[in-house]
Order: structure tokens, then C-alpha cells, then sequence
């Protein structure tokens, strides 16, 4: 597995745009850059207004947004914001909706409308028209012998994230097929596209991206990134010698990019080798408590355990037990994790080093791997 290291975010750009694989996938937690490298990414194909990227990431989902009808609750529609990317909606002769409609009905049965209106706005004191183009939901309801239209729905934030990756694969496709209004792309950038979705739909979602990968014949780039272990693994295992598997990872001011080839064990073994590693140097983080019971839920599955606590070994009483349970729940869940890393308590890593220890040792690896070193502990 060879491992690179770069000072900084747009250094690892810059590897991303010269690399000969027409698609690169990259694994990375929440909190190492993930959405700032798709920014990035972005902003150096930019030329003043123009740009060679078409992207999908927390930026691409804020160009919806809702408008609630707070008055009367009866009218409820998703915004589109003025963007380059709903450029296929303007002028007439194409409608973009039927391509939004196949993706869609693949995850879920609700359907949608997209109009042009025009709506009073404010700015400042003077009240103008400005036209603005909006979506709204729908669902067939069957009651009896007959099928009734349930109008001005308000869908989960799961389907709502559903009808925009929709929305998002049906301008990909006219993007990679060189339709005029997307002749300007020359990269595709796709980070993390199945937040709020549960396995099932992670995996549906991983296999339609796939389908279109595999027909990519022009001379379009595409660059995967995620969190989601399951999705990116189904890619990883599909795509095959297709693409280019990396690992991102940040230790201190450095960003470390691990290709993983064709490593079966990408999961389980390259996560535990970070574990054990920072498990040594002290550098541990709260974001690492949530790798450690991913890959502890993981192993219960397999084993036929029913939750990750089957998996916790403990070396003396059941109120260990609970504390580490109690430890592992907490650090996992908590919001931080989403945001920039934060460093752990000193006696947070030393329960942490324990609860790792204990598991590697009921669970037997590969010592090769994991050679014996002695902690730091004036970094703990």
C-alpha cells in the first residue's frame, strides 16, 4: 500500500487532476477535508465565471431550499438558487424532468413537478416579480378501487436527498453524453451523495453510479469521495482495476494519501493499522472512538453477534463493561465528530487504547501488521 504525504489540501489536488484513472475513489472521515479537497477541486479548473468541473457535494444541496408556506401550510415547495448547474432548465425544446423521473423512481415512489413562477419579493422597501423556478411533490395514494393524487407533500430529508442526487445523475448523464448546455465539463466530482440514507438505499445508490461509470466513453474525469464504508466499498469491489482507491488521512499539519490498490482487507485491516497507530503515537482523536465501533459493528455481523457491545473483551468486571459501552456510545455519536477533530481527555485515550487492545487480541490479526511498540506516553 503506498502511502504519499502533502502539506495541504490543494497539493493532493493537483495529484487528483494528473491521474491517468478516469475514475478515482477516496475514503476518507469526517473532519480530514473531504468537502474543502471538492471545493478546491473545483476552484482550480475555475476561469472567472467558467469552470471545467460539475460537482456534488453540501454546496450542490444548498442550491434547494425550502419554501414552507408558514402562512397557510398548504403550499410546499423546494427553491432552485440561480446556478450554472441548472442550466438545462433554461430555454425551451428539452425537458430534463422524464431523464430526473428514471433516477428517482429507482429509490423511492414519490413523484414531482418542476414550474417557472413568478412570486412577490422585498428588497429593501420596494417589493419587485422575480421569476424563480420551484418543485413540488406528490404522491399516488391507492384508496380502494381508485388512485388519488396527495399534492404539496413535504418528503424527508432522506427523499429530498434522493431527488436531488437524482437531479444530479440526470445532468452527469447529459454531461457525459456532451450535451451543449454541459459541454464545458471536464471533471466530475462527487463527494459523499448518500448522507441521511439508510444501507439499502446506499448500496441502490452505489450501483446506479456504477452502471453510468462503466459507459463513461468520453474524455470526462471522475473523482468519488466518501465516509460511508458500505458505499464506498460496493464501489471499490465493482469498479475493480477501473479506478484508482486511495485513503485520505491527516496527521498534525500533514495530509496522508494511501492508495490501496487492490487490498481486499481496505476496510478492517487499513482502519485498525490507523487505530493501532495512533493507539501508539498518543495523537488520538474523538473521531477515532467512531472509526473503532464501525469496525466493532462490522466484526458482530460477521460473527453473528447482535450489537458491537458482543464484541468488547473485558479483563476484569461487567462495570468496565458498561463504562466502555457508555465511552464508545458517547464518542461516536457526538456532533463534533462532523467538524474539525478533537483531540481526547488523557484518560478518554488510555480507555480507548484498552477497549483496542482487548479487541485485537480476542480478535486475532495478523501480528505482522501490528508490530509490538511502546506507547508515547508523554503524547497521551
Amino acid at each position: 500500500m503506498s502511502t504519499e504525504i502533502f502539506n495541504s489540501l490543494e497539493e493532493v489536488v493537483t495529484k487528483f487532476r494528473s491521474s491517468p484513472k478516469k475514475v478515482r475513489l477516496l475514503f476518507a472521515h469526517n473532519g480530514t477535508g473531504k468537502t474543502r479537497l471538492s471545493r478546491f477541486f473545483k476552484e482550480a479548473g475555475q476561469n472567472g465565471d467558467n469552470s471545467d468541473t460539475l460537482y456534488f457535494n453540501a454546496f450542490t444541496e444548498d442550491l434547494f431550499h425550502w419554501d414552507n408556506d408558514l402562512e397557510h401550510d398548504t403550499t410546499r415547495v423546494l427553491e432552485l438558487k440561480e446556478s450554472k448547474f441548472f442550466k438545462v432548465l433554461e430555454g425551451e425544446g428539452f425537458d430534463i424532468q422524464p431523464r430526473i423521473r428514471s433516477y428517482l423512481h429507482r429509490y423511492t415512489d414519490f413523484d414531482f413537478n418542476i414550474e417557472t413562477v413568478v412570486k412577490k419579493v422585498k428588497i429593501g422597501d420596494i417589493e419587485i416579480d422575480k421569476t424563480v423556478k420551484q418543485v413540488s411533490f406528490f404522491r399516488e395514494v391507492v384508496q380502494g378501487d381508485t388512485t388519488e393524487p396527495f399534492e404539496n407533500i413535504k418528503v424527508s430529508r432522506g427523499e429530498e436527498n434522493i431527488f436531488i442526487w437524482s437531479f444530479f445523475l440526470a445532468i452527469m448523464q447529459l454531461a457525459i453524453d456532451k450535451q451543449e448546455a454541459y459541454d464545458w465539463v471536464k471533471f466530475i466530482y462527487i463527494d459523499d451523495p448518500i448522507s441521511s440514507l439508510d444501507d439499502n438505499n446506499a448500496v441502490a445508490v452505489a450501483v446506479n453510479l456504477i452502471e453510468i461509470l462503466k459507459k463513461i466513453d468520453t474524455p470526462i474525469d471522475v473523482i468519488i469521495s466518501s465516509h460511508h464504508t458500505l458505499f464506498f466499498n460496493v464501489l471499490h469491489n465493482e469498479l475493480n482495476n477501473n479506478a484508482a482507491k486511495y485513503f485520505l488521512g491527516k496527521e498534525e499539519n500533514n495530509y496522508i494519501l494511501k492508495n490501496t490498490k487492490d487490498t481486499p482487507q481496505f476496510y478492517h485491516i487499513a482502519m485498525l493499522k490507523e487505530l493501532y497507530k495512533v493507539s501508539i503515537s498518543g495523537n488520538i482523536y474523538t473521531y477515532h472512538f467512531n472509526i473503532l465501533r464501525n469496525i466493532m459493528e462490522k466484526t458482530a455481523t460477521y460473527h453473528g453477534f447482535n450489537s458491537f457491545k458482543d464484541c468488547l473483551s473485558i479483563e476484569e468486571d461487567d462495570e468496565d463493561k458498561r463504562i466502555h459501552e457508555r465511552l464508545i456510545g458517547l464518542l461516536s455519536h457526538g456532533g463534533y465528530i462532523h467538524f474539525e477533530p478533537t483531540e481526547m481527555l488523557p484518560e478518554n485515550k488510555e480507555y480507548f487504547r484498552r477497549i483496542l487492545k482487548n479487541f485485537m487480541n480476542n480478535y486475532y490479526f495478523n501480528p505482522e501488521i501490528f508490530p509490538e511498540q511502546t506507547t508515547q506516553e508523554g503524547q497521551a
